[in-house]
């Protein structure tokens, strides 16, 4: 059962790097506070650092994966598994809201898979209309469709203003990865 009163929808979008980051940062600040996060990742499944992380706090935070990106590495448009995927995501994210066991639900990466055509945007605005008014929902990812920014009460913007992976940088474990 959740503990907070009140549920807003935040933003994370743009560009720069930490939109992912930034909504494993809300989570473990309400883990501090002993609120419950659940996460459904649409479209990355390579070991990031934070996997293991949240092994660690799985009292508080829960992470489901649902899907990867190969089909846009490999330059290819997307296959059945990849739509299965995206929609068996959307489907556990709405049980989980539903359920009202968690806190924060986090959609991490939901606007490329809105983006690569995964998901349907009408679905995911049902989705936030849904959303008990006692828990907090974070959408995160490039792309962020205009429909989703005006529901959401907070939309923040990740700008990229210099990178190191510009110069040749590569991706770090417990940095970039």
């Amino acid at each position: 059962m959740t503990q907070l009163t009140r549920g807003y929808v935040q933003v994370y979008t743009g560009n720069g790097k930490g939109k992912t980051t930034a909504a494993l940062g809300q989570a473990l600040r309400a883990a501090g506070w002993g609120l419950k996060t659940f996460m459904v990742r649409f479209m990355k499944d390579f070991p990031y650092g934070e996997l293991e992380s949240v092994r660690y706090l799985g009292a508080w935070i829960r992470l489901e994966q649902y899907g990867n990106d190969a089909f846009v590495l490999n330059r290819r448009p997307p296959q059945d598994g990849d739509f299965q995927a995206a929609a068996k995501g959307l489907k556990r994210a709405r049980e989980v809201l539903r359920s009202r066991e968690y806190d924060i639900v986090i959609l991490d990466e939901v606007c490329v898979a809105v983006y690569y055509g995964l998901l349907e945007m009408q679905d995911v605005l049902e989705l936030v209309e849904e959303k008990p008014g006692c828990v907090e929902l974070i959408l995160t990812g490039r792309y962020c469709p205009q429909e989703l920014i005006e529901k959401a009460d907070l939309v923040t913007e990740m700008q990229e203003l210099k990178h190191y992976y510009k110069k040749g940088g590569l991706a770090r474990e417990g940095i970039d990865s």
